[in-house]
């Protein structure tokens, strides 16, 4: 194992592994069995690995241990961010400041979660996605490739909003599928799918599936157009 260049006040668990030129800046703490690979750069206050805590009146199932945090090579990992014991994170991943990604959450290679970022458990995020600022991914969610998410963008998976038992079995979170486009400020209704290519236009209401290559706008978001071939992804 490689001795990484470490600042001030780092604190490293058990078990860690270390691949060639990892920076590791000042107060940060890795958890026991992470692994991180070559010429990653983690800068001050970062937290990886940590495990998720369970508030007492939580519907969520308690789980004792997750296994370790998994970093790629070529990463970046941002002041003060936060990824949770059980994520995986590909080749060339940008997290930047204040991102949280949780437990059970998997990003594709050359992906760009932008500052202040939420990534919720149980998510998969595509290749070549970027994820601006602000935005929030709610938990079991599926991006493919080449997704993009505007600042201050809202996912949701729970359509009873916290009441009755019978939201339990019935929690679903987003799709948005190769090429997807989603429009800031905009919000994103339980279990909606919006299709390869599909694009929201700003400060839309997704209360339907958004077809493939449609353009929609407004609240509730309807049709207005096809997406300009110059803009599908496979004319990139």
């Amino acid at each position: 194992m490689s001795i990484p260049t470490l600042g001030e006040n780092v604190v490293i668990k058990e078990d860690v592994s270390f691949g060639e030129n990892v920076t590791i800046g000042n107060n940060v703490v890795i958890y026991e069995g992470a692994v991180i690979g070559d010429n990653v750069l983690i800068q001050d206050n970062v937290v990886i690995g940590k495990q998720p805590t369970r508030a007492k009146n939580s519907i969520l199932p308690d789980v004792k241990k997750l296994p370790p945090t998994k970093i790629g090579a070529g990463c970046t990992i941002g002041t003060s961010s936060i990824i949770y014991a059980n994520a995986e994170i590909a080749e060339d991943v940008f997290v930047a400041d204040l991102a949280t990604i949780r437990e059970r959450v998997a990003i594709g290679a050359k992906t760009i979660v932008g500052r202040g970022v939420a990534i919720e458990n149980d998510c998969k995020i595509g290749t070549k996605c970027k994820l601006e600022t602000n935005s929030y991914i709610t938990a079991y969610s599926e991006l493919g490739d080449y997704v993009f998410i505007a600042p201050y963008v809202v996912t949701t998976n729970d359509n009873y909003m916290s009441r009755s038992k019978e939201r339990y079995d019935k929690f679903k979170g987003v799709t948005i599928k190769d090429g997807g486009r989603v429009g800031a400020n905009s919000t994103i209704l339980p279990g909606k799918t919006i299709q390869e290519d599909g694009t929201v236009a700003a400060a839309s209401v997704v209360t339907k599936d958004v077809g493939k290559e449609e353009l929609v706008a407004g609240s509730p978001a309807k049709k207005l157009r096809d997406v300009p071939k110059n803009q599908l992804l496979r004319n990139q």
